[in-house]
């Protein structure tokens, strides 16, 4: 693949929250790479954050900006619903896209994302899951390639959010948040998952009318592993994310959040993390950075198309597994040579 320019020029599609902090990110955190167009149905929205950026173009149009001769690169931080679109773009430009989860909201629409990906003969997505880049996770991943604890036969996870935005619905659960724990387990463990369990308490009473909250989810993988996830997306007191991984001579733990511990007035305790974007900021800024590397050496690196779409299957059979009841396995096809580790 052809090495980019030293500076890369970057088209952020999606002015929202993640995509205005991504312009942010670049602008200010990021070396190699700056942002000469924003892209959003909200045209507005978009002038406001390229107000900020010196050169920088507001398109409403995704191949537009794409089209631009200083744009060698695209973040995609829309909505799931549009990701196929601006990927396909993507495609036909042979533009590097570091796509925010999830890489569409179902599996046939991934699967024709991974199909076009192919026709390609090179990857050029990277998605967007995070915590592949939290310091704590690769500590924990590096572990477990050690082999000194044995092979992994449980991993335990905590997901817990103050409250969930508005229109949030049962099904949410498992798309927007479990997803994050659907990768993880696949790049901890290194395994497929192959079925899923969804177990529903009484909801909360912190939980908006019609919404089952919290929720027990239980996954088994290809690697003879049993994982369980709970989240809870209306605690009410912050954001967690935790894991343990329970292996044949040893156990390893993340997320206890014990980075600071203050000791006064009789008192001692720390300070929880209110939402993602403050808990993993490190990990964003990780992720972004290592995006940019890679694509000025000419490389895509990272979670792939494959990584997507396998979340996406993932993800259907959980919500099915929510609504009917009972153990669903999941649905994939053979994996490409192209996404072969």
């Amino acid at each position: 693949m052809t090495q980019r320019p030293h500076t890369l020029g970057v088209a952020v599609i999606g002015t929202g929250k993640m995509g205005a902090d991504h312009v942010r990110r670049i602008q200010e955190v990021t070396s190699g790479a700056r942002v000469t167009a924003v892209v959003d149905v909200d045209a507005e929205r978009a002038k406001a954050v390229a107000d900020r950026v010196d050169g920088c173009t507001v398109h409403t149009d995704p191949a537009a900006a794409m089209a631009a001769a200083d744009v060698d690169a695209v973040i995609v931080a829309s909505p799931g619903p549009a990701h196929e679109a601006a990927l396909l773009a993507a495609f036909e430009h042979d533009l590097p896209v570091l796509c925010e989860k999830p890489l569409t909201p179902d599996a046939a629409s991934a699967l024709r994302v991974l199909q076009a990906e192919q026709k390609l003969g090179h990857r050029r997505v990277q998605v967007g899951f995070m915590r592949r880049y939290d310091a704590e996770y690769m500590k924990l991943k590096a572990l477990l390639e050690t082999g000194q604890l044995g092979r992994p036969l449980m991993l335990h996870n905590r997901h817990r959010n103050v409250a969930s935005p508005p229109g949030w619905t049962s099904e949410m659960l498992i798309n927007d948040s479990v997803t994050h724990e659907m990768d993880v387990t696949r790049w901890l463990l290194g395994h497929e998952i192959t079925a899923v369990t969804v177990l529903a308490p009484t909801p909360s009473d912190n939980a908006p009318d019609g919404i089952r909250d919290p929720q027990f989810v239980v996954f088994e993988t290809d690697g003879g592993a049993i994982v369980d996830v709970e989240i809870y997306v209306n605690c009410g007191f912050g954001y967690q994310v935790q894991a343990e991984v329970v292996c044949e001579r040893g156990t390893a733990r993340v997320g206890d959040g014990h980075a600071l511990v203050t000791n006064a007035a009789g008192r001692w305790g720390g300070i929880i993390a209110q939402d993602y974007i403050e808990r993993f900021a490190d990990a964003y800024d990780r992720e972004v950075q290592a995006w940019v590397d890679a694509t000025r050496r000419g490389e895509v690196t990272g979670p792939s198309a494959w990584d997507g779409y396998a979340v996406a299957a993932v993800c259907e059979a959980g919500v099915r597994a929510l609504e009917e009841g009972g153990r669903v396995p999941v649905e994939l096809v053979d994996r490409p040579a192209l996404y072969q580790d």
